[in-house]
């Protein structure tokens, strides 16, 4: 017969891991685990701490209960990022407000390099502060001359509106949330009264 896993030895009685899960047959020491019968393993606790989103299917926060979207099985996608599994990572996810997930500590890197979801472009947080500073800088920035009445019809990346707007180097800004994470989207051209 094949003895069976558990916490200690049945000979000497030592203790192989200070947490032990029989579901898991997983030996490691005490980090406040516990096993989510729904996500179908261990997890990093305390147990308190967590609560299981049974629409994204993995264990969040309880700071994110009722403040987060959720995206159907979001969980069983890898990082955008570093492509990496996150259902089954050590590291804690962090929820964007768009509902993809990353990495908490490829979210922290994403933010040395850039504020946008790298899967909908949408910003990953909260941008007013810098798009009024940005306001200020492209009021104090004119355009030379040949582009001053240019006009260029822009996406916006955060509501996904469209809009014609004028041409500015520093940015375009949406007119319908004043969000300057946009995108072009179709040529420059001049107003109708100057063609």
């Amino acid at each position: 017969l094949r003895p069976q896993a558990q916490q200690r030895c049945e000979g000497c009685d030592s203790l192989f891991g200070e947490y032990y899960c029989g579901i898991c047959h997983l030996f490691d020491r005490d980090k406040k685990q516990y096993h989510c019968a729904e996500c179908g393993i261990c997890r990093i606790g305390p147990k308190e701490d967590f609560f299981h989103c049974s629409k994204c299917n993995l264990c969040l926060s309880l700071s994110l209960r009722g403040k987060h979207k959720c995206i159907e099985n979001v969980s069983r996608q890898d990082c955008p990022i570093c492509l990496e599994d996150i259902h089954t990572s050590r590291v804690g996810a962090h929820v964007l407000p768009c509902g993809h997930l990353l990495h908490r500590t490829c979210y922290e890197d994403m933010l040395k390099e850039g504020y946008r979801c790298p899967l909908c472009m949408h910003s990953a947080l909260d941008m007013t502060r810098y798009w009024r500073q940005l306001d200020d800088e492209v009021a104090q920035t004119p355009m030379p001359t040949e582009y001053q009445n240019m006009m260029v019809e822009i996406l916006c990346n955060d509501c996904s509106a469209r809009s014609t707007v004028q041409f500015h180097l520093l940015g375009m800004k949406c007119k319908n949330c004043e969000s300057y994470n946009t995108t072009q989207d179709g040529r420059c051209r001049l107003p109708v009264e100057e063609q």
